[in-house]
């Protein structure tokens, strides 16, 4: 199948981890170099501010600050997605426009996900607030579908009334983090030309093949390399090899807690253990997990050059 047209986000997009300092403030020194070596080593694009990044354990100040950096750096704003979802409808309109005055490509926003029990109605209101709020036709939404940590589900039936009240480019697309390749398949078929990005890059070939964008993962972080290459090689013979290479990865990845696994990673490529700070609730991998998760990648011909590399310095 065609895929949509190049000047929207599309490929291997990484949900970037956020580099903190001993005091856990972000080091937006790190934060700047981090994402330069994401696009130097397999990834078309970025998605700060999600999940992987810790964003819902940052202050609304901190995400500005971040946001800016990446303005004030230079980082391509049209292969950026920043993550600006919070349960508070005006933080979320402000991490929004400053996304837009980044020259943000899109939005990430998951839904508002304190209450529980809200309705296609409550959550069509959060987004269209959302919307109406921000004022700019430039202004590209990505919903963000993870029930595993945010409850609340994004639905068919919810984007289908978002995209007939927001007709255009406004509703532009989803990252689906559910696991389930049919329910990102669902999503495809029902909205041709939707941006759908998987949530996995386990899942980057059939979602290629299905006619869609990508995948925005939290472990292309570090298989960026291997993603990249099924991406490129999506319709040769030998896609089917290079997604099994890479699922291999990201399953070996994903049976550890997956922000410290992957700071326990670039803490070996770059050398540096700053990348060892975390923020509470969340903590460091045992020593005795770090070193069978490096064991265990070490052993993986795909992905040993990757550990050889070395990240740029902030």
């Amino acid at each position: 199948m065609a895929q949509p047209a190049t000047d929207r986000p599309q490929g291997v997009y990484a949900a970037a981890l956020t580099p903190l300092g001993p005091d856990l403030e972000p080091d937006v020194a790190a934060f700047v170099a981090h994402s330069r070596w994401l696009l130097a080593n397999g990834c078309d694009g970025l998605a700060p501010l999600g999940t992987t990044g810790e964003a819902n354990s940052l202050s609304v100040d901190q995400r500005l600050k971040l946001i800016e950096a990446s303005a004030a750096a230079g980082l391509p704003g049209e292969r950026t997605i920043f993550g600006t979802g919070s349960c508070a409808l005006a933080d979320a309109v402000r991490l929004s426009r400053a996304a837009l005055a980044a020259g943000s490509a899109g939005v990430l926003l998951l839904p508002p996900f304190y209450y529980k029990n809200v309705d296609e109605d409550g959550l069509f209101a959060f987004f269209s607030e959302v919307a109406q709020r921000v004022g700019d036709a430039r202004l590209r939404m990505y919903l963000y579908h993870f029930p595993q940590q945010a409850v609340i589900p994004i639905t068919l039936a919810l984007v289908e009334r978002l995209k007939k009240a927001y007709p255009g480019e406004t509703i532009a697309g989803l990252k689906d983090s559910s696991g389930n390749w049919e329910n990102t398949r669902s999503f495809i078929e029902a909205f041709p030309g939707f941006g759908v990005f998987s949530g996995s890059e386990q899942f980057l070939l059939p979602n290629l093949r299905a006619g869609s964008v990508g995948c925005i993962s939290a472990t292309t972080n570090v298989t960026g390399p291997l993603a990249q290459k099924v991406y490129q090689a999506w319709r040769g013979a030998e896609a089917d090899q290079l997604q099994a290479e890479l699922t291999e990865t990201r399953l070996t990845l994903q049976a550890y807690p997956p922000i410290a696994g992957l700071k326990t990673i670039m803490a070996r490529i770059s050398g540096d253990t700053a990348w060892l700070n975390i923020l509470p609730p969340n903590k460091r991998l045992s020593a005795a997990q770090e070193a069978e998760l490096l064991g265990k990648l070490e052993k993986q011909a795909q992905f040993a050059p990757v550990l050889s590399q070395r990240a740029l310095a902030a």
